[in-house]
């Protein structure tokens, strides 16, 4: 099958890559017309002044102007003069006014054809190097006095000399003929009702204050740009990867940039050459435990700090570990450096001035500010990071220590004027602060007190699935700890921690130190856990050869472990390779040891449960469901095993036994791990929230569900996706999770692979498949999931015309639906007798009858909708079921048996409802197929029509659209654009 090569679902995701903005300036639509209608207007201001703070793309959104000023439209073009200035224009006074002047004459000279006149550029620059201003402003009126029109662009005003500001300033405009105009962009850091910069307070400060003196001028209008809203954040990232991002990417990204447009393209370029962002299905999302990038040193932040003399870039330095801490900041940023309070007050106010600092305003208008915080977190993240350790670990003692001696006398920098620290600025994260603190100040600050508040920091942040900081909070507990004892107990916290939050290399590291050289005395308890913890992340990282090992006893000889630790080890590498009957004669042959404590007898009888029900030995597992849990497990084993149990249940596709479980265990869905969820949404037929989450898990690699089934998640995201008629997407995610020899069985992934072969009508292929996944099966024993397997196999044999086949594999079924009482191989046992004895038998159509009722009662909408499809085709029950089988696949998405059940109600002489939202999903499930590669044979075949049928739906899809090629229905589908024509 072909690949797609945009929105490939696929293990791990794909790379993102970074695309430059695209011919739409997004989030400027009021200011861009608002600016073309000044400009175009002949009786409009004769000066538009675009202002903005560092970074929120004045030149382009200028440049953007001056390209539809050029293009003209129906008004016809305008002529648009560039004029750039660069740093270091300032130095030279009347710079600015000669490259107008310049500017104006050359543009008159080529618009009438003339030679250019050499005398007023000729007069203004001896007017340049003479210094005089007189002359200078003559030459500048003459210029803009010729009526030739035209409109002056003129970029980053800021950087321009103030003696050519002040004479623009002074330009009577009314005298100014209408066709020339001024368009300048100038930097502007603070908000238009803030406090301008006082005089030579920073680099650009003299020259802003006259910009500010040009923006009053009564033939002037500012435009000012906001930062983008969180919608424009939205489709401006879309734009730059080309995919639909991730509410926790942008959540993210408007954390770190604030809206702010170069910010948003500096982080979206470092994390892109990272591949720390990740594609699958057209989404795009950021790697679990992605760091935040630093900012380069040429980048525009970054640049604009190292331009400040000093103090500033020491006070910037210091208050990237202080600012949250408000005023008292201040303070403390002196006390810490050495510098005197003056200069750490000056410098302060430099820093705002020079927009990499916002002061927060007080409660009221009568109240000091509360503090500072930089403008872009990004920089002040890059700030921070780039410190020396030893800098890094002096700041972080101060700030602790002012928070431990909130309200104390004699605190370290605090002067009598100074409030007490006694909260976080509301825009820190209150959270992570004072840890991350005491994390890096180390042994700078009492050492028991830093070890008992990382640690209760820690587990009270727990997973912490997004890395805020309990895995760093744990190892830093570690570092403060000698006592080997207490340091081992801490290393298998932060062990578990980092197994909790994804860190799977981290927790096994931690594992195998404690497995390998406990402390003398650590708990029997401890040590079990720890060998646990060790299993647990081989087999998250998927490393079977070692788990294999792990399974022998000789493995375990040598270590200094218990019996119970070796002894469940041994269970859980067996049980994580599916091994079932080894583990089973393993657990009988050590029950004495693994019996003797209440937490490995819980986890051990676990796993006796669900390996005899793997075996097609039931009862045990059914009766443990009815029993109250565990009294002496702690919260978070119970919650374990809870979620062991819930995962078997979904497995067997038993909806109602998961949410009685859910309800008697008081168990919160939103908090289940996600994988969990996935099976939960699929279920209950919200794919859009199962897709959700598998693209999630597919990019992070967490496709593997715990046993049994580890391969749930990828064969149920590609039933979704078969359903909506996207085979070759399925085949690539079941292809891409194929793991290797010795690891868990397939067969799940076998049945889910067969039936993309089926759709396709490779009947041949499809047989294959589902006889390799049934022989896995059988060579360890395994009923789970042979049901599928059985069911598929029949109907294949059927339909190829093997009836003997079929039937032997229909009496397999119902011999495996006895012996595991499960409700859903009990309606596959019903259904496929029904199809394989055909409609004219009635035993066939009591099967069926009894599958509608079968299916109803277990209230999953796809499951009952294919039965009711099955039922009503085979005659077994009245065709007006199908407008509720086709009312079902509509709400799921599922538009390719949407389609078949169309068919069927034409077959049955039933009206399909809604002719013009039925000949659009036809259109739209035609356009996907074409995306996924196929051919017109293989569409054919999918659909069930002729070669000659696809052609001329085809080609009423061109005609209806105006596309002209497959190419461009295929762009459509991937860049999910609506496929609709002009005259439609």
């Amino acid at each position: 099958m072909a690949a797609r090569t945009d929105t490939e679902l696929v293990f791990g995701g794909t790379a993102a890559r970074f695309h430059g903005p695209g011919e739409d300036l997004l989030g400027r639509t009021a200011e861009s017309e608002e600016t073309d209608r000044g400009l175009r207007d002949p009786s409009g201001p004769r000066l538009v002044l675009v202002r903005g703070e560092r970074g929120i793309g004045r030149t382009v959104f200028a440049h953007a102007t001056a390209e539809r000023l050029h293009a003209g439209g129906i008004a016809g073009g305008i002529a648009v003069l560039p004029v750039a200035c660069v740093p270091g224009d300032g130095e030279h006074p009347q710079l600015l006014a000669l490259r107008l002047v310049m500017a104006l004459e050359e543009h008159r000279s080529a618009t009438t054809k003339r030679k250019p006149a050499q005398k007023p550029a000729a007069e203004a620059l001896s007017a340049m190097k003479r210094g005089d201003r007189t002359a200078m402003a003559e030459a500048l009126v003459a210029a803009l006095a010729r009526p030739t029109p035209a409109v002056v662009l003129v970029d980053d005003a800021h950087h321009a000399d103030a003696e050519s500001l002040a004479l623009l300033d002074e330009v009577d405009f009314d005298r100014v003929p209408s066709g020339i105009r001024l368009l300048l962009t100038a930097v502007r850091h603070t908000a238009p009702d803030a406090t301008p910069p006082s005089p030579g307070s920073g680099h650009t400060a003299d020259r802003l204050a006259t910009v500010d003196r040009l923006a009053h001028n009564r033939a002037a209008h500012t435009i000012t740009l906001p930062r983008l809203t969180p919608d424009d954040t939205t489709a401006m990232v879309a734009q730059r990867l080309r995919s639909a991002p991730d509410a926790d990417l942008m959540r993210r990204l408007h954390e770190l940039s604030r809206g702010v447009p170069g910010a948003l393209d500096a982080l979206l370029v470092e994390w892109t050459a990272q591949n720390a962002i990740r594609t699958a299905d057209g989404h795009a999302f950021l790697g679990t435990g992605a760091p935040v990038p630093l900012l380069p040193d040429h980048d525009r932040y970054v640049a604009a700090l190292r331009a400040l003399e000093e103090p500033c870039g020491t006070v910037a330095t210091a208050l990237s570990i202080l600012w949250p801490l408000g005023r008292p900041a201040e303070a403390l940023v002196a006390s810490s450096t050495g510098l005197p309070a003056e200069s750490v007050t000056d410098g302060i106010r430099t820093l705002v001035d020079e927009g990499i600092l916002d002061e927060l305003p007080g409660r009221d208008p009568a109240s000091a500010s509360r503090g500072w915080t930089f403008r872009v977190p990004l920089l002040a993240h890059t700030v921070r990071e780039r410190l020396g350790p030893v800098q890094r670990s002096h700041l972080s003692a101060a700030a602790v220590e002012a928070l431990w001696a909130d309200g104390k006398p004699g605190r370290t920098g605090a002067t009598p004027e100074d409030p007490p620290v006694s909260a976080l600025l509301e825009e820190a994260d209150a959270q992570t602060y004072l840890p991350d603190r005491i994390a890096d100040a180390g042994f700078l600050v009492d050492r028991d007190r830093a070890v008992t508040e990382l640690t209760a920091a820690a587990r009270a942040l727990y997973p912490d699935l997004e890395r805020r900081g309990m895995l760093r909070w744990h190892m830093g507990a570690v570092r403060l700890i000698e006592e080997q004892y207490a340091r081992d107990l801490a290393i298998l916290r932060s062990g578990q921690a980092a197994f909790g939050c994804g860190d799977h290399r981290t927790a096994r590291t931690a594992a195998e130190w404690l497995v390998c050289g406990p402390a003398e005395g650590l708990d029997a308890q401890a040590v079990h856990e720890a060998a646990t913890l060790l299993v647990a992340s081989a087999a998250a990282e998927q490393d079977w050869p070692a788990l294999s090992r792990m399974g022998t006893a000789l493995w375990w000889e040598g270590l200094p472990l218990s019996a119970m630790a070796t002894v469940s080890g041994r269970v859980q590498a067996l049980w994580q390779l599916e091994k079932w009957q080894e583990a089973l004669t393993l657990m009988l042959q050590t029950e004495r040891v693994w019996q003797a404590t209440p937490g490995s007898r819980a986890l051990l009888e676990l796993f006796r449960r669900v390996a005899e029900y793997v075996l097609g030995r039931p009862e045990r597992f059914t009766r443990a469901l009815a029993l109250p849990e565990e009294p002496d497990l702690p919260p978070h084993k119970a919650f374990a095993h809870n979620i062991a149990t819930f995962d078997v249940l979904l497995g067997i596709v038993d909806l109602r036994g998961a949410a009685n479980l859910l309800s008697t265990r008081q168990m919160n869905l939103e908090l289940l791990p996600q994988h969990n969820r996935f099976l939960w949404h699929h279920l209950n037929g919200q794919w859009d929230e199962a897709l959700a989450l598998a693209r999630r898990l597919l990019v992070d690699g967490g496709v593997l569900n715990v046993v049994p089934g580890h391969h749930l998640l990828p064969a149920r995201t590609a039933a979704i996706l078969l359903a909506q008629g996207r085979t070759t997407s399925a085949d690539r995610l079941i292809g891409s999770v194929r793991g290797k020899v010795n690891g868990p069985l397939e067969h799940i992934l076998d049945h889910a692979e067969a039936e993309v072969l089926r759709t396709l009508g490779e009947l041949g292929r499809a047989e294959e498949v589902l006889r390799r996944g049934l022989r896995a099966a059988d060579e360890r024993g395994s009923f789970y999931g042979i049901d599928e397997l059985l069911a598929s196999l029949a109907e294949v044999h059927a339909e190829a015309g093997h009836k003997d086949r079929a039937t032997a594999c229909l009496e397999r079924l119902e011999r495996t639906a006895e012996q595991m009482n499960s409700g859903r191989t009990r309606l596959l046992h019903l259904l496929t007798s029904g199809k394989i004895l055909g409609p004219d038998s009635p035993e066939a159509r009591k099967h069926l009858h009894e599958a509608v009722d079968l299916a109803r009662s277990r209230s999953q909408p796809f499951e009952t909708a294919v039965t009711l499809l099955a039922a009503v085709r085979a005659n077994a029950a009245p065709a007006p079921l199908l407008h509720e089988a086709y009312e079902r696949f509509g709400e799921l998405g599922a538009t390719l048996w949407r389609f078949h059940t169309r068919t069927a109600m034409r077959e049955a002489g039933l009206t399909v409802p809604g002719r013009r939202q039925a000949t659009s999903e036809n259109e739209h499930l035609l356009a996907t197929l074409l995306a996924e590669g196929l051919t017109n044979r293989r569409i054919a075949g999918v659909l069930r029509l002729s070669e000659d049928a696809v052609a001329n739906r085809l080609s009423r899809l061109f005609a209806r659209t105006g596309m002209r090629s497959r190419t461009e229905v295929v762009t459509a589908v991937l860049t999910g654009t609506q496929m609709t024509t002009n005259h439609h």
